[in-house]
């Protein structure tokens, strides 16, 4: 069912020190900082020849990162994120497998334009995992 890694996603204090280190420090290739309030995130994506990390800023203090952030100040880790053909295939399979759905269950646009879930991390060995149709 699932198809590709499409991101993995580390939480930051700062986007703009933490784009700089991947840019600079790294040499990466790092998108412009994209706002997205439906979520609660600023965020910019590194270029990898083989995959993406989402750098994520909270936007508001009511930003679902906002948390991960107070338990983990300097940042980590946040969520993988996996390519799939049809997300509401995939949402109803994992469902009927005993997964749960955040949120309503209905997916939302994210930050490339498709929609997206986001899984328990309780039922992903604690991964928070995030579906991305493409």
């Amino acid at each position: 069912m699932i198809g590709r890694l499409n991101h993995v996603a580390i939480a930051v204090p700062d986007l703009t020190a933490a784009a700089r280190t991947y840019r600079d420090t790294l040499g990466a290739k790092v998108s412009e900082p994209q706002a997205l309030p439906e979520h609660g995130v600023m965020v910019v994506f590194v270029e990898l020849p083989n995959t993406k990390i989402e750098l994520l800023e909270p936007l508001g203090t009511s930003s679902p990162i906002a948390k991960f952030l107070e338990n983990n100040p300097s940042g980590g880790m946040h969520h993988v994120c996996y390519e799939v053909d049809d997300i509401l295939a995939a949402r109803d399979r994992l469902k009927a497998a005993g997964a749960r759905v955040l949120g309503d269950g209905e997916p939302k646009i994210g930050a490339h334009g498709k929609p997206v879930l986001f899984l328990h991390p309780k039922d992903f060995c604690g991964t928070l995992v995030e579906i991305e149709q493409v």
